[in-house]
């Protein structure tokens, strides 16, 4: 496999939350690997993909030093609990065979060292940021930092202790510089808050039904159909919508023949295909579309409801995350190019997975959750 220099800062990353980006990539591997869907395309995605970018490889690291950015560094003890966390969360779903997926022409285990890596210098780079406004913990946080710090260690049995090199005062460290992140991310996003109406929130529900127009390869990459094979489905689609211009239930046909993981959506604009948005929303309640192509396959879209107010309320609290998150990006993008970045490559190409039946550990964030979940919503 031909080596990487990493992606660190992850410009264009949108920098959000600490480890929410790094449990959304989670999610995002996992369902490219395992589902299909009718096309959405969410602003994590975009964020995930993020850029690589050069970095400067030098000497002079200490044995146990991944990176450095400016005057801050990354440990190996850093990378192996943000790494071993991560995969017992993937194995504590899907088992330890899901290893030998690949993604992109790498292997899984690849792509999630990958992950930890960026994610990791996107909070160091956020730590320095915090430094350029002094947002700096106050004693009741740093507290908090300590219980988690001990509280995960005491949850750490003697393998793990050993395999991931930590004891409480790197991991109180660690959630210190985890909350410092948390903590500069809302001080920059404190004021954005945007009126969202009805209408640009607006959310609808339907139903579909997808003839694919691609197989998948055997590591799970999408392989779209020859001419033939496409025109077939398109006659396949035909036949189904002459199906439904008869008479026939549309729930029947969509249990008989629909080729989708789902066959009922809920979304706001620009979250689907463009083709398939367009469609949609331009339905009236109960009305049934004409057969729309998208990436995936010809669909046949019937609208369940025009409006869905649950729906819409919560895409209301998401475009405005969004909007503070772009708001972020910007500040953070600029403020990431400025620094001076060296990678330690050796050390890092030999980081691996731990494959121990005694190494289960995956409560890191959690804990954090347990600590800082509310703590800076209060306004400490």
């Amino acid at each position: 496999m031909k080596k990487r220099t990493g992606y660190f800062p992850p410009k264009g990353s949108g920098a959000g939350r600490p480890c929410k980006g790094l449990r959304v990539l989670l999610y995002i591997l996992l369902c490219v690997l395992f589902l299909t869907g009718c096309g959405e395309k969410t602003e994590e995605e975009t964020e995930a993909a993020g850029k690589e970018i050069k970095v400067v490889l030098t000497t002079g690291f200490d044995k146990d030093e991944i990176f450095r950015i400016e005057s801050t560094s990354c440990s190996v003890a850093e990378v192996m609990v943000y790494l071993t966390n991560t995969q017992n969360q993937y194995e504590s779903i899907y088992g330890k065979q899901i290893w030998e997926k690949t993604l992109r022409g790498a292997t899984l285990e690849q792509n999630v060292k990958d992950t930890v890596l960026a994610e990791l210098a996107e909070i160091k780079v956020m730590s320095l940021l915090a430094e350029k406004y002094g947002v700096a913990l106050t004693e009741r946080e740093k507290t908090l930092a300590q219980q988690a710090g001990e509280a995960y260690f005491a949850s750490l049995n003697e393998t793990e202790i050993k395999a991931l090199g930590v004891d409480e005062k790197s991991l109180t460290a660690m959630y210190e510089e985890y909350a410092t992140a948390d903590k500069v991310y809302r001080y920059i996003i404190k004021d954005i808050n945007p009126e969202i109406s009805d209408d640009e929130a607006r959310t609808i529900t339907i139903a579909h039904i997808l003839i694919k127009t691609y197989t998948l390869d055997g590591s799970g990459e999408r392989v779209p159909f020859d001419e033939t094979e496409k025109r077939q489905a398109r006659e396949r689609a035909e036949e189904i919508l002459a199906l439904i211009q008869s008479g026939e239930d549309f729930d029947s046909l969509v249990t008989k023949y629909n080729e989708d993981s789902k066959s009922i959506y809920s979304f706001g604009k620009g979250e689907m295909e463009s083709s398939f948005e367009k469609a949609a929303f331009d339905l009236g309640t109960d009305e049934i579309s004409d057969i729309v192509e998208t990436e995936y396959g010809y669909h046949i879209i019937k609208c369940i409801s025009t409006f869905n107010k649950e729906e819409t309320d919560a895409n209301k609290v998401k475009i405005v995350e969004q909007r503070r998150k772009e708001v972020f990006s910007q500040e953070y993008d600029a403020f990431a190019d400025s620094l001076a970045r060296n990678m330690n490559t050796d050390v890092w190409e030999s980081v691996a997975m731990i494959h121990d039946e005694n190494v289960t550990t995956s409560e890191f964030f959690r804990i954090y959750d347990t600590y800082f979940g509310s703590v800076f919503r209060e306004g400490s």
